[in-house]
Formats: structure tokens, C-alpha cells, sequence
């Protein structure tokens, strides 16, 4: 299980690796709600989700899950389930503050109405939310993972979070020979750091209520109930996925009716709508904000123009190495004392760094006989009404701007029942559907125009449990067929053997499959996030050119059409997962308890993405158009992977306790020809070690704690490659945590005090590549519980 907090708003849960900013793989459900926003296909954390005084508990079922949860259920499912008002009613109020201006508060009202005879028939509750907290800035200013040059460049580097310095290649001299372009080498452009450009006031509401009808109230909690609820979310965070996304004022809002009987059947109806706000891409309007100034090749020519005739005079007179004309094999040829010159560079580095700060000033100045303006420089009016301009203009080709537009809508249904025929504990039977109808305006996905995209699914299901040997053995298989619009029928079985040696000890044995569906941005995306544009793959693609032969024709000095290297993508389809696992768990000396096992997942179609350029060409070879494009695209190759945990609970004293767990995961040696990137971006080993109390009281003389708790976690994490879009791929370096927590019960007034912090030593440690360092938060909370029974 992988936590990952990719700003202090969106914390991402994924298991069995393939870990992302982005969690498709895994499948978030509250009641039985797809948690997802629908025009992303994936779940924000819990910043759209419940209200935490409304949880009643969190399953985590790790591993593909498809057989009984459908499509997307791929390496697991984190199923939430909230209180129900008939069995607990009362106030609930909580207040928590802390570091970086947090403040989070919220309370939770839930009652019941009696009908004439006395019996409880109808309940309601109330939840409201609020947090608000000053964001972890992205400020890693190191070069980029594989950059090809470091901070000690004197004409500049690409920084991780500094948006617009990209390489570009009309910007490298760097191989060209000594005596041309004196000390010029490879400079880049002046870009716009992430935190003038990106709102890091993180504030979340979040309210919901739930009207509860028991349909025969004499059969109290066995009755049926008839249930509506209606859950909303809005706020601002920010995103990381391709770009780093400024999520502002979102909005998310859900209803859901349905029907049921406990352990029986339900009836399950839901919508789902989003609302994208004031949302933008910082890292595209960097981009737009250093084109409405100037275009990238006459910031180029300036910067280089500046440096042939105002630096590289100073240069020559400052002694650098000229050149001569030497005769070699009968021909006259300029040549230069290379070492010479390599020295000369050294001495006056300093004077390069400066020198090229000069050029640049100048380039980021209008250009004589040009339309260009001066660089738009952060703090200053003429960069936030340009700022503005772009942010609140949408992403298409009719505004050009950097705004997102979204309301796309997710509707479900979903019905279940239970037999119990006798020669079988239980079987069940199911069917579910769902309709996105996405609305992006062509900011997101290919809806220019009139075009409409709606996009169908569904699928049915069944089950059977059987125990057998006087309860020893336990089987259960189940088996699921899924169909989507655009693609063929899936079908994904799932069995399991538990057997029970004797109390306390269990012997696990299961076979599971998964299936993912292409997302909607796998299937529909063109988004233009500056350096290239993501389109979805439903038909296909042919005659892309391959970037290194492209970069290597561009780096030749014939440009030979022949050495350019052309292949087509296939349409994209669903990846498929196989799961065997093999556990135990067992129980010691009634204080010892140990779970381990062994998985071993099979991927095939595994999704991923393809670069490639179309290209055309002029006269001499130049290209005269050049459009990069990624595609979501399927792998060729099977690719594997395969892990173990173990877990340890050891109750050592009345009140006290030591846990621990441990997690070996890997991927599997590749396709090397295969150029889909896996993303694993999973560590290899980690492992957490805790010791916790409870309900311990306490005398201290001056005060006696009732109920005193406390918790110390240290969890340590090895260092990983965490692969994202290109300009978000880089190393995780190994970071440990501490965590920690007190907590004291005051039962005469219903009031529990707490105080802690995550990240005690305020260690700072990337958890994404692009994103923030995470460092300490401390916090102290209140929280009442008056139970009305």
C-alpha cells in the first residue's frame, strides 16, 4: 500500500504498485459510490470524498478485485462506508488546527423520527466540512532527471519546477568547434517558477446528508430501506499529473437512491457531475506568457546575436584562443588549441555566468524590427492582467488560453441479490451500468464543435460461497462479464480456498483477474500542454516518426530522409491483470499476530503511452511542420510483477502494543525494445515499525488521565524511480518518517483532546517527482461526540 501526497490537498492510496498521481488502477467507493470525478476517471483522494466524523470504517482490499467490483477495480479497492443515523444519532463536532495555518472543522448531526406505534422509521443526518491550510510549495530547482546539463552551466539549465526553460535545440552550440560561437554553448530561457503561477491557498468544503426510511419498521434493523443521499465537494488544490494542474474552485456534487435489504439485495442509482471551475495548467501558461512576448526562436536569434557582437569581442580580447589555418592532407583547415580554450572557459567562468545574464536581459527585451514585448515579470501589474487574461481564457483553439472547462456527468446503476439455496451457503447474482457524458468543451478531450461523446458500459455478475469439512475450508469463486462501447467483451473469474487448521490459524489460497478499461482520456484526450499534445487512441496512428531518429537527423550534416525511422501505433484496448496469491496468517501465544504473503501478477495490453512526431518536410531537407504527439497506446510485451508483506501486531502489556509491517516489491525485467513506459514508481523495500497505547489511565499527581492513548510510528521508504510525464520523471530519493500522536478522553464533558505531528523531525522528502517537499505538520484537534440514543 502506497500513500502518496502529491500537494497538501490530494493524497493518492494505490496498491500492488504502478503507484500514480494520476490512480486509475484503483477504484475508491463510498457506500458503494464510484468516488471518481468523471471527466478525470479517477478519484482526488478524499478532497471530493466523506467528511471524516462520518466514517465508520475503511476496507482495503488489495489486488485486482474486478470479479466483484467491476472494471477499474484493477490493483485494488478502498471501499468507505459512513455512519447510518438509525444507529448513530447525536452531534458530532470536531476543531483542528495546526502548522501552515491549518484549520479543518466540521460536525455531524444525525436523528430519528418515531412513528405512532414507537418504532424508529425514518433518520436523517447532516455533515459539513471545512479546511483550509497554506499548500507545500514545489520549489525543487534541481535540473531535471537526465538533463544534459547541470546548475554550473553559465547559460542556465531546465529546472524540476521552473516552467519554460526547457531545452530547446536551436538553443545548443554546444558541438559546434571551438572557434565558432566563443563560450556560448547551451542556454536557455527564462522561464516562471510554479509558485508565481499557481494558487497555493488549499481550502476544501465538503457537505452531505442522508434521509433513511425503514420501510417495515417492526423488523427494526432487518427492515428494508428506501435511502437517498447528496454528497457536494468544492475547492482548491493542486493536481499532479501530466503538468502540475492548479485545481481551483472545483466542484463535485452527487446523488444517490437506493434500495435495500441487509445481507439481502439492494437497488443502487447515482449520478456523479464535476464542475473544472476556475482550473488551468501553470506549466502551458508559463508557456503562453513567454509567446505573447516573444516567440522561443527570436528569443533564440536575439540572445544569440547579442552574444557575436557584444560578448564575443570581449572574449577575443581577453586573450581566448584564435583560431589558424593549418594545412592537413593537402587542405587548409582552421583548427584551434582545444585545450587551450577548454582552460580559458574555466578561468572566466564567472565572467560567462554574467555574460550570458546580459544576454538574456536583452533577449527577454523587444527585438528591433519585431513586434515583441518585454518579458512578462512576475509581481508586477503587466504580468497578473496577462496572467489573468490567459488563466480565465479556455484551452482551445477558438480562446487560447490555459483554462480548463468541465462538466461531465457519470450515471450508475447497480442491482444485487442473495439466494441461499441450500446445497451452497449463498450465490449471488448482479448487474451493473454506467454512462459517462463528458463536457469539456475541447479544452480535455475531442468535443469541439457539435461533437457529443457519450460512452457506455456494462456488465453482470455471480458468485457462491461453500464451507466445507465442518467450516474448515471455505471456497468461493465468482465470475464477471464486462462490456464497453468501443471495445469487446471481457470476462474476469476470480476463486479462493481458505482453510482453518484450527482457531486462530488461516491458510489462503486465490486466483483473481482484473480488467482496466481505456479511461476516457486514453480513449477521447487532445490536450495541448505545450511541448506536445496527448490525444486519446481509438483508431490508431500511422507514419510517426521515432524522436531519436528524428534528433539524430536533425544532428546530421546531410539530412538523410532515409535515416528517419517511421511506425504506426495500434487503437488502443483494455489491459488485462492475472493475480495468484498464496497467505497465512496465524495467531501466538494469544498476543502475537502474523499475516504474511506472496503475490504474483501477470499484465497483459498493459497501458501506457507512445511518443511520436509527424513531420513534413522542404527543400533541402528543413521540416517545414513538426507536431510531437503521445499516445496512449497498449505494451506488446507480458509484463510481470510479484511482492511479499509481512505483518506483525504484538500485544505486549495491558494497554499496550507493537506493530510492524514489511513490503518486498518488484517489477519484473522487461521488453528493453519496448517503448512503453511502465511507471512502476514503486519502492522496492519499505517497512513500518510502531508501538501504541490505549485506554491507559494515567495519574500524574496533578491530574489523572482516565483515558490516556498515545501512537509513535516510524515508517522507512527506499528511493525509486518515479516515472510521470517527461518533464516529472525523475529519482525519489530514500526518506524515513516519524509520526506521532497523543490523545487524552474527558467522558464528563464527550471531548477527546489530541495532539500530534506527521513527519516529527520535519525530515523534508519528495514523495513525486515535480511535486513538493512534504515536511512536518503538527496539529492539535477537539473533537465532541454527544450520542443521542
Amino acid at each position: 500500500v502506497d500513500l502518496t501526497a502529491a500537494s497538501l490537498g490530494f493524497k493518492i492510496i494505490n496498491t500492488r504498485g504502478f503507484n500514480s498521481t494520476s490512480p486509475v488502477r484503483s477504484l475508491q467507493l463510498i457506500d458503494g459510490v464510484d468516488n471518481q470525478a468523471p471527466g478525470l476517471n479517477f478519484s482526488l483522494g478524499n478532497f471530493l470524498g466523506s467528511s471524516e466524523l462520518d466514517v465508520l470504517k475503511v476496507d482495503l482490499i488489495v489486488g485486482a478485485s474486478s470479479a466483484f467490483y467491476g472494471p477499474n477495480a484493477f490493483n485494488g479497492v478502498i471501499s468507505m462506508t459512513t455512519k447510518n443515523p438509525f444507529f448513530h444519532k447525536g452531534l458530532s463536532a470536531e476543531v483542528k488546527v495546526g502548522e501552515r495555518r491549518l484549520l479543518r472543522t466540521g460536525f455531524r448531526w444525525a436523528d430519528a423520527f418515531t412513528n405512532k406505534d414507537g418504532l424508529e422509521h425514518i433518520a436523517y443526518k447532516i455533515n459539513f466540512e471545512f479546511l483550509r491550510a497554506d499548500d507545500w510549495v514545489a520549489d525543487n530547482y534541481d535540473p531535471v532527471y537526465g538533463s544534459k546539463v547541470d546548475k554550473s552551466n553559465p547559460g542556465g539549465y531546465d529546472a524540476v519546477n521552473i516552467y519554460g526553460d526547457e531545452y530547446q535545440r536551436r538553443s545548443d552550440l554546444s558541438s559546434s568547434q571551438l572557434w565558432r560561437f566563443r563560450g556560448l554553448g547551451n542556454w536557455y530561457r527564462t522561464g516562471y517558477r510554479e509558485e508565481d503561477l499557481v494558487d497555493y491557498n488549499t481550502r476544501n468544503i465538503k457537505a452531505s446528508t442522508a434521509i433513511h426510511l425503514r420501510t417495515n419498521p417492526a423488523l427494526k434493523e432487518k427492515s428494508p430501506e428506501l435511502i437517498y443521499a447528496f454528497n457536494l465537494g468544492q475547492g482548491t488544490t493542486v493536481y499532479q499529473g501530466d503538468n502540475r494542474f492548479s485545481l481551483k474552485n472545483i466542484l463535485f456534487y452527487q446523488n444517490r437512491l437506493e434500495f435495500r435489504k441487509k445481507d439481502k439485495y439492494f437497488i443502487r442509482v447515482y449520478s456523479t457531475s464535476d464542475d473544472a471551475g476556475e482550473s488551468y495548467d501553470p506549466y502551458f501558461t508559463a508557456l503562453k506568457l513567454q509567446e505573447r512576448a516573444k516567440s522561443n526562436e527570436e528569443w533564440s536569434s536575439d540572445y544569440r546575436d547579442y552574444w557575436r557582437t557584444q560578448i564575443e569581442p570581449k572574449i577575443l580580447e581577453l586573450g581566448y584562443p584564435r583560431e589558424e589555418i593549418v594545412i592537413i592532407d593537402g587542405q587548409a583547415r582552421l583548427v584551434i588549441d582545444e585545450q587551450a580554450a577548454r582552460n580559458w572557459l574555466t578561468n572566466y567562468y564567472d565572467s560567462l555566468v554574467i555574460w550570458h545574464m546580459q544576454a538574456a536581459n536583452i533577449a527577454n527585451q523587444p527585438g528591433e524590427n519585431s513586434t515583441s514585448i518585454p518579458f512578462f515579470r512576475p509581481g508586477t501589474q503587466r504580468f497578473e492582467d496577462e496572467f489573468n487574461s490567459i488563466i480565465s481564457a479556455k484551452s482551445n483553439s477558438d480562446e487560447d488560453g490555459t483554462r480548463f472547462f468541465d462538466k461531465s456527468d457519470l450515471y450508475h446503476a447497480q442491482a444485487e441479490y442473495k439466494i441461499e439455496p441450500g446445497f451452497l451457503d449463498f450465490i449471488k447474482i448482479g448487474a451493473s451500468s454506467r454512462l459517462y457524458t463528458p463536457d469539456t468543451d475541447g479544452t480535455i478531450f475531442l468535443d469541439t464543435g457539435d461533437v457529443k461523446i457519450t460512452n457506455f458500459e456494462y456488465g453482470i455478475y455471480a458468485g457462491f460461497e461453500k464451507k466445507l469439512a465442518d467450516n474448515k475450508i471455505t471456497l468461493n469463486a465468482t465470475t464477471r462479464i464486462d462490456k464497453n462501447q468501443n471495445f469487446d467483451m471481457l470476462f474476469t473469474p476470480a476463486a479462493s480456498l481458505v482453510y482453518k487448521p484450527k482457531p486462530g490459524n488461516f491458510l489462503r489460497l486465490s486466483f483473481s483477474s482484473g480488467v482496466r478499461n481505456p479511461t476516457l482520456s486514453d480513449q477521447y484526450l487532445n490536450l495541448n500542454v505545450g511541448r506536445a499534445t496527448l490525444l486519446g487512441n481509438l483508431e490508431g496512428a500511422k507514419n510517426l516518426i521515432t524522436v531519436p531518429s528524428l534528433l539524430a537527423y536533425f544532428n546530421s550534416r546531410n539530412l538523410n530522409p532515409d535515416s528517419l525511422v517511421y511506425f504506426d501505433i495500434d487503437a488502443v484496448r483494455p489491459e488485462r491483470v492475472k493475480t495468484f496469491e498464496i497467505g497465512y496468517r496465524t495467531t501466538l501465544f494469544n498476543k502475537l499476530y502474523l499475516d504474511g504473503g506472496y503475490y504474483y501478477n501477470i499484465y497483459n495490453d498493459f497501458l501506457g503511452y507512445k511518443i511520436g512526431v509527424d513531420a513534413e518536410f522542404g527543400q533541402g531537407g528543413l521540416p517545414t511542420r513538426t507536431n510531437v504527439y503521445r499516445f496512449a497506446a497498449n505494451s506488446d510485451a507480458t509484463v510481470t510483477t510479484q511482492g511479499f508483506a509481512l505483518g506483525i501486531n504484538y500485544y505486549f502489556a495491558k494497554y499496550l502494543s507493537f506493530n510492524g509491517n514489511y513490503s518486498w516489491n518488484k517489477l519484473n525485467k522487461l521488453d528493453e525494445d519496448d517503448p512503453i513506459i511502465p511507471a512502476f514508481n514503486t519502492p522496492e523495500h519499505k517497512f513500518n515499525a510502531g508501538i501504541s497505547g490505549r485506554d491507559i489511565p494515567l495519574d500524574l499527581g496533578f491530574y489523572k488521565f482516565k483515558s490516556f492513548g498515545f501512537n509513535l510510528n516510524y515508517k522507512w521508504i527506499q528511493g525509486f524511480l518515479f516515472e510521470g510525464s517527461p518533464q516529472f520523471t525523475g529519482f525519489i530519493p530514500t526518506y524515513a518518517l516519524l509520526d506521532g500522536q497523543i490523545n487524552w478522553k474527558v467522558p464528563s464533558i464527550n471531548t477527546t483532546f489530541k495532539l500530534g505531528a506527521s513527519n516529527i523531525l520535519n525530515r523534508q522528502n519528495f514523495q513525486t517527482y515535480g511535486g513538493p517537499r512534504i515536511g512536518r505538520l503538527a496539529y492539535f484537534s477537539i473533537n465532541y461526540e454527544f450520542k443521542n440514543n
